[in-house]
């Protein structure tokens, strides 16, 4: 396929690619337009149905006034011709005096201790009803009993009389009818009289919403139901699913308030309901029911009269779908006459552009072919011009390029020669690692210190760390990759044969270009010799300290001995013994055993072994133990510890020795006495330990020399006391500093890092 096809199909493509997308664009946006036009008719349908029903109330409030104010003048005229006691009259009477007032019935109401009942009636029908489940009606009763005006809102208030509004008969469902209700105090019943005749019931039905709905039916052809639901019974477990109800049968307590329910599902209409009246505003959902996809919109509705209820407007989703086809079949119609006009445009077009840059291409694959030579020539200024006449420069400049690499590469051929003899001749064991942890490379040392020959670990990865060890080498590679810089480790490390050698090992990352993490380089230093000198330097200056420890320790063995020889030899002239005095002995013997361990731990050579621990309980056994030795010299200790943990993984041995050097070195800076401070305080990712003395202090020519080996102010001291104690903060990632004036004492400040994890707590 030539070039110029190739451009004119992708000018085509593009262009088809924009008018689909611009079509689909189009298509989604005139259906949400349609589908936000019809939300707005159904909610503006529903309005006008609730602002009808609103107006027809009124009319109908007023044809029931007047039929009220008719049972009233009916019930006054009864209640003149009846006598006081409902005992007196006889249901015969009431129909004969029916008939005569032109009315339907006479009903008489006793209350009873814990309902209101029909006791004489003109239809044997209503003889014996309760009333106590029949809502606000009940409580009206009650108010006339008790001569109060009527309480509730619903129905028609007169003076000693109240009608309810026109509802369907107890007695009689199939009929609607009016009541009045009568007490005016002197008789011992409420006088009902009511009308039933189909006038009425005619009335209600053409004052009714659904001749409003059938109306708005026929002028929306679209609108499929409009559905008035009562949000109080709607969904019940009486209601059947086409919405009618044997139980709720009432005006006032219908599930269907007006209109059809057809096009319905009970639960999920009713979660919608609920939603609309919770939210405020219409609820719309797009459903499929009785095989007709549909728009259903619950509009929320609230009246001074009726409260809260919910109107329902059913539109056939096929108005919106119609629209869309026809203007998508008016919009594919358009297009394609765009696309053919188009396709011949494009063609032509597309030789014109391609002439020159078949010229440029031809060149370029004259240079990948490594020819430079002839340079392009220029017959225009336009954009293909300039392409051309960067071309000509990148060539020249390639060509230049070229032979400096060449140059360059004899230069690196040589450089790397140099390196590699230099990688085999130094006395460090280096290897390289790649990511998955097999050996890339390998120089002679690490032969000599590991025992693999290069042809038995490259491209493998042998057991060079031991168990124990594997998690700290991950995450000091994880720190690595992660860019941030880590010290140098000396860990144990496992040769060929399977013997373990110290060393300390040095790890550097190599990246790529986009700074990814490709390699690593391993050096190995072995440090048998050096740390099998610095276990005997403190091996050394650990039986110097326990040497100047034993006069302070003898004389805090010898208080309790006395104690004991005193209580042994008063029992002893007693002939008795005294159970006070043997638990007192008990104890002194305790705390004999106490000084002999921490003794005996001190001066016994212990295998190095981290554990977690907490400082303050170690601070608190080397104050103990110092605190004999302390007192000789006039010393004091006032020790500030944390209430919180202070948990470190450390050699506990080793940190004792530290702090006794320390402690040490001040009560001998403090010849005349005084008081050292211990503090010890957690900082976020540390604990600080502060030991302050109030001793002759240091002068600043002599601090920056203090740990050095061999060097010390003290006429007995070797100088490798505070040597060793750096080197212990060390191996545990910490750090020590020393402050100090000469005349004002010296502070020394110890960091170890926080092991994030609590120490067994014990009482300090």
């Amino acid at each position: 396929m030539s070039i110029q096809t190739k451009l004119s199909g992708i000018i085509f493509g593009s262009v088809v690619l924009i008018l689909a997308l611009n079509q689909t664009l189009n298509l989604y946006a005139t259906r949400d337009n349609l589908r936000q036009s019809s939300e707005s008719n159904m909610e503006m349908v529903a309005m006008q149905i609730a602002v009808s029903v609103e107006q027809s109330r009124y009319s109908s409030n007023y044809v029931e006034y007047q039929i009220a104010r008719n049972l009233r003048m009916a019930a006054v005229l009864i209640s003149q011709k009846l006598d006081r006691d409902i005992n007196n009259i006889g249901n015969a009477e009431l129909k004969d005096l029916a008939a005569k007032l032109e009315i339907s019935n006479i009903s008489l109401l006793v209350k009873t201790e814990d309902d209101v009942v029909v006791a004489k009636s003109s239809d044997p029908k209503e003889l014996g009803l309760s009333t106590k489940e029949w809502g606000y009606w009940y409580t009206a009763f009650l108010d006339l009993f008790e001569g109060r005006t009527v309480s509730v809102a619903q129905g028609q208030k007169m003076g000693n009389f109240w009608s309810g509004p026109f509802e369907y008969s107890s007695s009689n469902p199939e009929f609607i009818e009016k009541w009045g209700y009568y007490y005016d105090g002197r008789s011992n019943y409420i006088i009902d009289p009511y009308i039933r005749s189909t006038s009425v019931s005619d009335y209600v039905k053409i004052m009714s919403p659904n001749e409003i709905v059938e109306q708005t039916k026929g002028v929306n052809p679209g609108i499929l139901e409009v559905t008035g639901f009562n949000p109080n019974t709607f969904g019940s477990v009486t209601m059947k699913p086409d919405g009618s109800d044997d139980v709720n049968i009432k005006l006032r307590n219908r599930p269907i308030k007006y209109g059809t329910y057809i096009y319905g599902n009970v639960e999920r209409d009713r979660l919608a309901i609920a939603d609309a009246l919770n939210r405020g505003k219409p609820v719309t959902i797009d459903t499929v029911i009785l095989g007709k996809r549909v728009l259903k919109s619950f509009i929320p509705v609230t009246q001074p009269d009726m409260g809260s209820y919910v109107i329902s407007v059913v539109m056939d989703y096929s108005v919106i779908s119609s629209v869309i086809k026809e203007q998508l079949l008016n919009n594919l119609s358009i297009s394609l006459l765009l696309l053919v006009a188009f396709l011949l445009g494009s063609h032509v077009l597309a030789g014109f552009i391609i002439r020159p840059i078949q010229e440029i291409l031809n060149k370029v694959n004259n240079v990948a072919r490594g020819e430079f030579e002839p340079p392009l020539v220029v017959r225009s200024r336009d954009e293909l011009g300039l392409l051309a006449l960067r071309i000509n420069a990148m060539t020249h400049n390639l060509m230049q390029h070229t032979n400096r690499l060449r140059q360059t590469l004899e230069e690196n051929r040589a450089v790397k020669e140099h390196l590699e003899s230099v990688i085999n001749g130094t006395s460090d064991a280096i290897h390289t690692m790649d990511m998955d942890g097999r050996i890339i490379s390998i120089n002679r040392a690490f032969e000599e210190l590991y025992g693999w020959s290069g042809a038995e670990v490259v491209g493998k990865a042998p057991y060079l760390i031991p168990a124990p060890a594997l998690q700290q080498e991950e995450d000091r590679l994880n720190e690595l990759k992660k860019g941030r810089a880590v010290p140098p480790l000396e860990t144990a490390r496992l040769k060929r044969g399977g013997s373990v050698v110290e060393v300390s090992v040095s790890t550097s990352v190599i990246r790529d270009e986009e700074g990814n993490p490709l390699s690593f380089i391993h050096v190995s230093r072995d440090m048998t010799e050096r740390n099998r000198m610095e276990e005997l330097l403190r091996r050394s200056e650990k039986l110097t300290t326990v040497g100047q420890l034993a006069a302070g320790v003898a004389h805090e063995i010898r208080n309790p001995l006395t104690t004991l020889r005193g209580f042994l030899q008063l029992q002893q002239e007693k002939k008795l013994l005294i159970p006070l005095h043997i638990n007192l002995m008990l104890s002194e013997l305790e705390r004999i055993n106490l000084i002999v361990s921490e003794f005996l731990i001190l001066a016994k050579p212990q295998a190095v072994r981290f554990q977690q621990k907490d400082l303050r309980y170690i601070l608190s056994d080397v104050i103990s133990l110092l605190d004999s030795q302390a007192h000789l010299c006039g010393v004091q200790f006032e020790s500030k510890l944390s209430e919180q943990p202070a948990s470190v993984h450390c050699e506990e041995n080793q940190l004792k020795q530290v702090f006794i050097n320390i402690v040490k070195n001040a009560i001998e800076a403090m010849p005349v006495g005084g008081t050292i401070l211990i503090e010890q305080y957690n900082d976020p990712d540390s604990v600080v330990i502060v030991i302050t003395d109030e001793g002759e202090g240091i002068s600043k020519e002599m601090l920056p020399k203090l740990g050095e080996p061999f060097f010390t102010n003290k006429e007995t001291g070797t100088g490798l006391g505070l040597m060793i104690s750096q080197r212990i903060i060390q191996a545990h990632k910490g750090s020590l500093e020393i402050k100090s004036e000469v005349g004002r004492g010296t502070e020394i400040t110890i960091k170890i890092p926080s092991s994030g994890q609590a120490a067994p707590q014990e009482s300090i």
